[in-house]
């Protein structure tokens, strides 16, 4: 991997797909488990996408993506832990982890937009 935000969001898919696969296994949360599935591993879908970007705002826009997909998926964390279907030690380490992704996207974001107004 050639950088930090890639590192860390395929890291967290990975996690994710392993979270997922044992939610199917052991309670048969198939819909739920989806959903996070789809959005977690989108994370670094989106970032690994943004890298071949075809412009600062094409990688602006693919990393936007990325994070809301991050919100997306603290959500359904959030939304697993609460509804009892996932207890807070296992999700509370990946709530910590999407959360440091929303904060580095963001960082990116903001630091590419200023470059872009500042041209």
């Amino acid at each position: 991997m050639s950088n930090v935000i890639e590192e860390k969001s395929f890291e967290f898919a990975v996690k994710i797909v392993k979270m997922a696969i044992e939610l199917k296994k052991s309670n048969h949360h198939y819909e739920l488990a989806s959903q996070v599935l789809r959005s977690g591993t989108s994370v670094g879908a989106n970032v690994a996408e943004a890298q071949c970007a075809q412009s600062r705002r094409d990688f602006i826009s693919k990393l936007h993506i990325a994070l809301k997909e991050a919100n997306e998926t603290e959500y359904w964390l959030r939304l697993l832990t609460e509804a009892e279907i996932i207890l807070p030690e296992k999700s509370k380490p990946l709530i910590t982890e999407v959360k440091e992704l929303q904060r580095i996207l963001t960082a990116i974001i903001n630091t590419t937009n200023s470059a872009v107004n500042n041209c």
